[in-house]
């Protein structure tokens, strides 16, 4: 069966600073339009070419005044937590597609996954996935990233119910389609490159 390819369509954009102008909106690529409306598809990447690509991201652990150096210090009811933290960071980015229902699974070549003291009373979370493959690593470096600060918080959260976890983002892309791709802003906490 054979499907016609859609162009992206015109939308009027509403905000004031561009007010009266035009811009093209892509459709989303796992988003299927039939008679009965939308339904989410998984996208076919078959034709694309294996190449190398990689991602970046972070999460922010955000603890009270006072207690990040006593959870960092290993001093908490779980004892040490960083360790148990990468390691759960690392097992989820290899599991991504199980748990993102869209996601294809991917050979992920590595994934490194770094926990450090930032600020006054932040923990930084941050996870590098590389693979050669047809489609992007963004979705497993955010997962590392997730599951690690939620460990982090399991580990922890009998010293206060108000940790909080924060600011999970994409940082940085490399290959496909759309290429490379840096977030804008200053870089908070240590700087490092995707798939390095």
């Amino acid at each position: 069966m054979s499907r016609s390819v859609r162009k992206p369509r015109a939308v009027r954009v509403r905000s004031t600073a561009a007010a009266g102008r035009t811009r093209r909106v892509p459709e989303l690529s796992h988003v299927e339009r039939t008679a009965d409306g939308a339904r989410a598809r998984m996208v076919d990447v078959g034709k694309k070419v294996p190449e190398p690509r990689s991602a970046l991201a972070r999460a922010l652990v955000r603890f009270p005044p006072g207690l990040r150096d006593v959870a960092w210090a290993g001093k908490g009811p779980k004892g040490p937590i960083a360790e148990i933290a990468r390691c759960a960071g690392i097992l989820a980015a290899k599991r991504t597609a199980e748990l993102v229902p869209l996601c294809h699974p991917l050979p992920l070549e590595h994934v490194e996954l770094s926990i450090a003291p930032v600020g006054k009373s932040g923990l930084e979370v941050l996870c590098s996935a590389r693979t050669t493959a047809r489609t992007g690593v963004e979705m497993e470096a955010l997962t590392g990233a997730a599951v690690a600060a939620l460990t982090l918080y399991d580990m922890t959260k009998a010293l206060h119910k108000g940790i909080v976890i924060e600011r999970l983002e994409l940082r940085a892309k490399s290959g496909g389609k759309s290429g490379g791709w840096l977030a804008p802003g200053p870089a908070r906490g240590r700087r490092r490159r995707a798939g390095r």
